[in-house]
């Protein structure tokens, strides 16, 4: 009899695949710091990644796809700006022995260099509390939607492909899209691929 239960966003499935990973670092330069956070949680054998929506009147990016996070305070370590910022968006409380590995930096077109962290939140995902003032909608991305192959489009401002991650009726881009590009390669597939020289779409550029 064969076990068929998806065990990949398991915790011990998920710290493995990290297990000879290095992750890219890029200096801060003129950029300033941020993380997020790529949260797991949900029952056994049936993990989530959690994707919000921003709130159509932020002022930064508004409307649009993202990972929990923010930038990092004078002082403050990345890790533990990603679990504030994971508390302060979904009410989600996680402890740094809860952050399993990290990605390659990611540097934006609007000035941020952001680390993401993989941060196991478990059963506790019934717990989340939206925060009403930052998040529009909270997904939650099983690892069928996850397994996707990404698409890679030009433009005519750049020579770098843009990255897209088809999520159920939309496109994700970077640089969301290429962090969960990267954590699908790393953790479903145990690719090592990069996403650094990912473009960004021109209207995610201010």
């Amino acid at each position: 009899m064969t076990d068929d239960r998806d065990s990949r966003l398991e915790r011990a499935a998920i710290s493995a695949a990290f297990t000879d990973f290095v992750p890219r670092r890029d200096e801060l330069g003129d950029t300033r710091a941020a993380a997020v956070a790529v949260a797991i949680g949900g029952s056994e054998y049936a993990r989530r990644m959690l994707l919000t929506k921003r709130l159509p009147r932020m002022r930064a990016h508004p409307g649009q796809f993202a990972l929990p996070g923010g930038r990092v305070d004078p002082g403050e370590t990345i890790e533990h700006a990603c679990l504030c910022e994971l508390d302060e968006e979904l009410g989600l409380v996680a402890s740094e022995s809860d952050i399993l590995g990290r990605l390659d930096d990611y540097r934006t077109r609007s000035g941020y260099t952001i680390t993401p962290f993989i941060v196991w939140i478990g059963d506790t995902l019934d717990t989340m509390v939206p925060n009403a003032g930052e998040v529009d909608v909270v997904y939650e991305v099983d690892v069928t939607e996850l397994d996707v192959d990404a698409r890679f489009v030009s433009i005519a401002q750049s020579d770098r492909p843009v990255v897209q991650w088809p999520f159920r009726d939309s496109l994700v881009h970077a640089p969301t899209g290429a962090i969960v590009h990267q954590f699908r390669e790393v953790v479903l597939h145990r690719r090592h691929t990069r996403v650094a020289d990912f473009e960004q779409p021109v209207f995610a550029w201010r």
